[in-house]
């Protein structure tokens, strides 16, 4: 998994981080089962604090896509509750629509760029 952190973004770094794991969930090069690197070690690899590495964890894990093992640490463990998934999207996707609106972007557009995004995940 190679992990590449913008460090002139205005995007939190343990927010990219978190992000970066889930894509890689979704394109399949990270899959359930898989141990991600320890806190420290990750953290060293990255060259960012371990308490932010931590903290990308613990959202993951209340996110429901890692569960915290004592003796493996983080492991990619799918929460499939389909329905609070779609109720997140929901709102997620309200408020970026909602910019897109005010963008003047179409539903056209909004339509070809979810249908781009999924063909990404499933290649």
């Amino acid at each position: 998994m190679l992990i590449e952190i913008d460090f002139q973004s205005e995007e939190a770094i343990y927010m990219q981080l978190h992000n970066q794991i889930i894509l890689g969930i979704a394109t399949a090069v990270i899959q359930e089962g898989d141990v991600l690197p320890s806190v420290r070690q990750l953290a060293e690899d990255i060259g960012i604090n371990m308490h932010t590495v931590n903290k990308a964890y613990a959202v993951l894990r209340q996110e429901g896509f890692v569960t915290i093992d004592r003796r493996k640490g983080a492991v990619i463990a799918l929460d499939v509750d389909k329905a609070k998934a779609l109720a997140e999207m929901r709102n997620q996707l309200s408020v970026i629509l909602a910019k897109g609106c005010c963008k003047n972007i179409s539903r056209s557009e909004v339509h070809k760029l979810v249908d781009d995004i999924f063909e990404d995940f499933q290649e």
